[in-house]
């Protein structure tokens, strides 16, 4: 059996494929080693994934997550499944990306993005990331993720930069104040998470023309700083991820007014590293 784990800031997938055959789906909080302790993510683990499991004996076990790229992050992760799980084979970390680049393109060259909770890219030549630049978190960079386009949706409304009506309609529905809001970013872990969790207020206001364009720039503020630095003229670019799904069209139309091929968009990578997985077995 091969056990496949797709992981991100707010959630991991995880699949258990038998044959080919996807046998069973799980989902546990996202484990990120670069926010989370080796002890936090041995409890999520245990906890959250190993009871629910027929067995502990895998002939694979491939992790990609958020915040594996450092050897010293990748170590944690490769500790702590091998403490949990008797492997035969092989025991492969990586990054999220690596697996949204697999997923997307197989084995075929590309560009492939994520627009979930975080954001990131790369230029894939079938087998490896040739180029990366780098996302930088939702400080620095991120543009166009969940946390992104909360953050901006946030500062917008504190500023009464949107109609008043719908800053009330926001602090009602999501039970905040001004104070917590803060109290919350500045003071809480994972405020990542909290500000893509606000982002859904986007998609209830999509038809709103100031909030159709918050979207709008964020998406092409993506394209811009981030693919294309790649040679995107030369090959399609694909996109996983709950933003790039569920705002698939205003993706389209940022791609449309950037001149960039859009290629496939997913809402997760699993399916496509499960295909991807079976015929680096089978070659």
């Amino acid at each position: 059996m091969i056990l496949i784990a797709d992981s991100g800031s707010t959630k991991t997938a995880w699949c258990l494929v038998e044959d080919g055959r996807i046998k069973q789906q799980i989902k546990t909080k996202g484990i990120n080693p670069f926010f989370q302790s080796e002890e936090e993510i041995q409890e999520e683990i245990g906890k959250g994934l190993i009871p629910y499991l027929p067995t502990h004996r895998m002939g694979e076990v491939h992790f990609y997550g958020a915040g594996c790229a450092f050897p010293d992050k990748l170590a944690i992760i490769h500790r702590v499944i091998t403490s949990h799980f008797e492997v035969s084979r092989e025991v492969e970390v990586n990054t999220d990306m690596l697996a949204a680049a697999r997923s997307l393109c197989g084995h075929l060259p590309g560009i492939a993005c994520i627009l979930g909770t975080g954001s990131n890219s790369c230029h894939y030549d079938g087998r490896d990331i040739v180029e990366n630049v780098s996302p930088l978190g939702f400080i620095l960079g991120d543009e166009g993720s969940g946390a992104v386009l909360g953050r901006v949706l946030v500062g917008n409304i504190l500023k009464n930069q949107l109609p008043a009506e719908m800053k009330n309609e926001f602090l009602n529905q999501y039970g905040l104040s001004a104070s917590e809001i803060i109290d919350k970013v500045y003071r809480h872990p994972f405020p990542n998470r909290f500000l893509a969790s606000l982002s859904p207020f986007l998609a209830q206001h999509i038809d709103v023309p100031e909030i159709r364009r918050l979207v709008l720039e964020s998406f092409k503020d993506f394209l811009k700083r981030n693919v294309m630095q790649y040679d995107y003229n030369q090959y399609p670019v694909h996109f996983t991820g709950s933003v790039a799904f569920y705002y698939q069209d205003i993706l389209r139309q940022a791609t449309q007014e950037t001149e960039i091929e859009l290629g496939n968009i997913s809402q997760s990578p699993m399916e496509g590293l499960v295909k991807y997985h079976q015929t680096v077995r089978n070659n």
